[in-house]
């Protein structure tokens, strides 16, 4: 036992090491802190999502296995710490404490053999679907395809493996034990209803009249075989996705607690003149807990099942660009620490056996040289193809499905913000946005004197001729310029003023938020943007106001991330304020607007916000409004409509659109209007409905709109 325990934890100690030291490569995360308050959080999340296991069950089948072997594992360690001392001593029961003579070993044993049992169950659960789903069981197979989500190959099979032949050799081992025990002193095996397998196991031996030398080899082949494979399995961690096992604590623990705000750069314009990283440019741009999800991910690829850019067959898939960034920073370790040691996964070729040309997500890297102290790599294009990384609608469907809390959205702006600012190199769609934001504050350069005229004829006044008003109301970009958006933002306004809410605009005095340039990974612009509309707010004032807004992008932004910028102010979504104005009977529908009604969740609203509730009760109390689900993607795993992430100014990658996906899985649930609650998805669910030649048909109303039509 001694050697065993020295070899595999000596080997075990040298694996952790080497991790640990590629971990330390990162840079400081500035957003992770120990703070009284922040501390409380990191617990909470830890113990629901790790320890509880909460995202698992999403996908029934392998997350009722993954539960049942996680919890076996927890409750097997102390079987596994015992028989280690039995390796020392062979009567070691805890000193007394778990004997099967005392309740408490008793109640131990019976946890243990039925854990085990569940375990080897839970285990056959992941054969079933590796050998006959071939990892098929998304949670919609009927939109995302053929294409297995799991990584299927002989790692997996061998771990399985491991693992049953574990929980049997246990199970012969207590048979044994107690068939020895039975033959010494000559008395009857009875079954137990403590050991429950192991006691029907021993009955059966005695019954088959096995003499004591069969006995004693299988007594000892149970006994080492479950010792020691403990230990083998422990080894075998760092090297495969199994790793997870050893890394999904910390990993949860030190999760992003801001998902809906991005990481603000700080001295951006010192950086620049330096020519220091402003994003994600080579693996030692990478925080320590971005590298410590990479060592996480567990290639389930949940991510990529409900990914928009995935399932419209672009070069995106969250799961291989983890991958590709792990295999990446496994095979620069030697050259890293100037050592010979063993590489790991330095083929680049996915454990599917595809490689990674085949799967479009990133190139081989030259000449296999990921990365030299002198020379580091590029991750675009050297690792990453760059349309990976510009596919991304930052939609954080990734996110909400990944169970073990891995963070995409900021690796990939990272990525986009080093070729953007630093290397100049992006689609070129998005100069004209990029210009007209920095000089007319919007988008798509139009005068920002016109900026206030959506609003003529309402009597709406401007925050400098009120500046007492209650409520701003931020209308944003596209309500202000977008005809069709334009019809929404005199309709909220209509409504407020309906309510009696005193309430004011800025007209030209308000300018593009910044949101868009940040997510493209124009930072500078972005931060210039923030700090003029920060001045401009607390001038008037506002931080002392509510902002009400109709668009989800300004939403988030104004409300999440312009307090980096000094800009703390109480921003509430339209849906959430004309739900309170219901609510208070300052708004009281009289009229039905009879129809099927689905709702299209907005992701900076839902996902990021967790504003999901409030739009459909808005719906319902329309009378005369027949409220139905999209199946399997609606609220948390609602289809993204194609136009974050600065989709809106780019050419959409391939032949399919997102934003025709998700109009189809609208238009299943046979609605006759589609409700929405964002000014960016009302555009591209309308150009949806062009595409299916519904659009005279099919009614797309923000739910204002509907609203009106009822009071």
């Amino acid at each position: 036992m001694t050697i065993v325990l020295i070899s595999t934890l000596g080997f075990f100690s040298w694996s952790v090491f080497r991790r640990v030291r590629q971990l330390n490569v990162g840079v400081a995360d500035p957003r992770f802190t120990l703070s009284a308050g922040e501390l409380g959080a990191r617990l909470r999340t830890t113990l629901v999502y790790a320890f509880g296991q909460k995202k698992m069950p999403q996908y029934p089948l392998a997350g009722l296995a993954h539960i049942v072997i996680f919890l076996g594992f927890q409750v097997l360690l102390l079987n596994s710490l015992i028989l280690w001392a039995r390796g020392y001593d062979r009567s070691f029961d805890v000193w007394g404490l778990f004997s099967t003579e005392t309740l408490v070993g008793q109640g131990y044993s019976w946890l243990k053999e039925i854990f085990a049992a569940l375990v080897i169950l839970g285990a056959f659960g992941f054969y079933y679907l590796r050998l006959v789903r071939r990892g098929r069981d998304s949670g919609d197979p009927s939109e995302v395809g053929n294409r297995p989500r799991m990584t299927l190959g002989l790692e997996a099979h061998v771990i399985l493996g491991i693992i049953v032949t574990m929980m049997v050799a246990d199970f012969v081992y207590v048979g044994a034990d107690l068939a020895l025990r039975a033959a010494a002193t000559g008395e009857v095996v009875h079954w137990a209803w403590y050991e429950p397998v192991g006691s029907a196991l021993a009955q059966w031996f005695v019954a088959t009249e096995l003499e004591v030398s069969p006995l004693t080899v299988l007594q000892h082949a149970g006994f080492w075989w479950h010792a020691s494979f403990v230990l083998i399995f422990l080894n075998i961690l760092p090297y495969s996705k199994h790793f997870h096992i050893l890394t999904v604590i910390p990993n949860v623990f030190a999760l992003d607690l801001r998902p809906h705000a991005l990481p603000t750069v700080d001295d951006l314009e010192g950086r620049v003149e330096r020519e220091e990283s402003v994003g994600i440019g080579r693996l030692s741009d990478l925080t320590y807990t971005q590298i410590l999800d990479l060592y996480t991910c567990t290639e389930c690829g949940r991510c990529s099942d409900n990914c928009p850019a995935y399932i419209t067959d672009k070069k995106l898939s969250p799961k291989h660009l983890t991958l590709a960034l792990r295999d990446h920073l496994y095979a620069s370790e030697a050259s890293m620490f100037s050592a010979q040691d063993s590489v790991v996964g330095s083929d680049s070729t996915d454990r599917d056996g595809e490689s990674a040309s085949e799967l479009q997500t990133f190139p081989a890297a030259p000449d296999g040289a990921y990365f030299t102290p002198e020379t580091p790599v590029d991750l675009v294009p050297s690792v990453l193809h760059p349309d990976v990384i510009w596919a991304c609608t930052s939609c954080r469907a990734c996110e909400e499905q990944c169970p073990v809390m891995i963070s995409y959205v900021d690796k990939i702006v990272g990525m986009r913000r080093e070729e953007v600012m630093m290397k100049n190199d992006f689609p070129a769609e998005l100069t004209g946005a990029f210009n007209g934001i920095e000089t007319n504050g919007n988008p798509w350069n139009l005068s920002a004197m016109d900026r206030g005229g959506w609003a003529d004829g309402l009597g709406v006044p401007f925050l400098k001729d009120h500046p007492n008003a209650e409520v701003l109301y931020w209308v944003g970009c596209a309500a202000s310029y977008d005809d069709r958006a334009k019809r929404v933002a005199r309709a909220v306004a209509q409504l407020l003023q309906q309510a009696k809410v005193d309430f004011a605009i800025l007209g030209s005095e308000e300018t593009c938020t910044g949101d868009p340039a940040r997510r493209a990974g124009n930072e500078y612009l972005f931060q210039m943007m923030a700090e003029q509309n920060v001045e401009t707010l607390r001038g008037y004032g506002v931080d002392k106001k509510t902002i009400v807004t109709a668009c989800p992008h300004c939403f988030n932004t104004l409300r999440n991330e312009y307090p980096d910028f000094g800009g703390r102010f109480d921003v509430v979504h339209h849906s959430e304020f004309l739900n309170g104005l219901l609510a208070r009977r300052a708004l009281v529908p009289s009229k039905p607007v009879n129809g099927r009604v689905v709702y299209h969740d907005s992701c900076y609203l839902g996902r990021y916000n967790e504003v999901y509730d409030s739009p459909r009760a808005v719906l319902e109390a329309i009378d005369g409004v027949e409220l139905v689900e999209v199946d399997y993607w609606n609220k948390k795993r609602g289809l993204c409509c194609g136009a974050g992430g600065a989709q809106m100014w780019m050419e959409e990658q391939g032949e399919q659109r997102v934003n025709n996906k998700r109009t189809l899985q609208l238009l299943n649930t046979g609605a006759d209007t589609v409700a929405s609650g964002c000014p960016f998805c009302m555009t591209m669910l309308t150009d949806g409905l062009k595409a299916q030649e519904k659009e005279e048909s099919i009614r797309q109303l923000d739910i204002a709109e509907l609203l009106l039509q009822s009071v």
